[in-house]
């Protein structure tokens, strides 16, 4: 079971690596991250219509983040939570 767990936690890292990308990559007011690279804004890799492209998947990428990190986190409060099991003390009255 724990194999699952970092294996998930390894897809999660690769997910945050690729939003990042995704996101710097995007034009912006000021041409964004290719504007750097001595891009020209009419320009395109992937074609005239890249930005709505990039702005749906962002979209699509950030909503599996969300839902990845909600997961992840019950995921390690129910390992965290079956480790340890503690009795609570009790007085004795006699």
């Amino acid at each position: 079971m724990t194999i699952f767990f970092y294996l998930a936690l390894v897809l999660f890292i690769v997910l945050c690596l690729l939003l990042c990308l995704v996101i710097l990559v995007q034009e912006s007011k000021s041409l964004g991250l290719g504007a750097s690279f001595g891009g020209d804004p009419g320009e395109s890799l992937f074609g005239t219509s890249t930005a709505e492209v990039l702005k749906k998947f962002t979209a699509w990428i950030a909503v599996i983040f969300m839902i990845s990190c909600i997961l992840l986190s019950l995921w390690t409060s129910r390992i965290g939570r079956g480790k340890y099991h503690y009795e609570v003390p009790t007085i004795e009255q006699q």
